[in-house]
């Protein structure tokens, strides 16, 4: 399976060949979210009907990305996910550096191991926002740090929901 690059609006998905068969369709499906970091892997999934993204937990991979992409891989069948969406780090600027590489990588493997169909998603600041929210609702230092990277992913992945939402035109 190829993997593609999704950016968070319609003219986006259209120029870059957006069509069936992706993880945007069919819509009544069960998705991965990632958010990759150095050490962790924010992980987040689906409803069944394809709706609303829940964190479900953080992978630790302090070295090994082979390991790391066998544990996705094995959540995905646990959970029965039918599409893997990794957070794609583009620079403010549109730019790709070294972490969007890493993330292009890791979601081509991901592809190689397994037949889902694996995208990636512009994932601009969602960190960010995530940690703005647990601020927000006075969540301790050490709380925010366990639950940051699932909190991203789910971001990360609600958006790549919503777009898809506005997409076939529901409201």
């Amino acid at each position: 399976m190829a993997t593609k690059i999704l950016r968070n609006n319609s003219a986006n998905l259209n120029a870059l060949g957006y069509r069936k068969g992706s993880v945007a369709q069919p819509f009544n499906m069960r998705i991965m979210g990632l958010d990759l970091g150095d050490k962790r892997i924010g992980v987040a999934l689906s409803d069944s009907m394809g709706w609303t993204a829940q964190g479900l937990e953080v992978i630790a991979h302090p070295g090994s990305q082979k390991a790391a992409v066998e544990k996705v891989l094995e959540l995905a069948q646990k959970y029965e996910a039918e599409g893997i969406v990794v957070g794609f780090p583009v620079n403010m600027n549109g730019s790709h550096g070294g972490r969007a590489e890493k993330a292009k990588r890791f979601a081509r493997q991901l592809a190689a191991g397994s037949d889902l169909q694996v995208d990636l998603w512009d994932e601009r600041l969602t960190t960010m926002e995530a940690e703005k929210l647990l601020l927000s609702a006075d969540v301790s230092r050490s709380k925010r740090r366990k639950v940051i990277d699932k909190m991203a992913a789910a971001l990360i992945l609600q958006g790549y929901l919503d777009n898809r939402t506005h997409m076939r035109g529901e409201k």
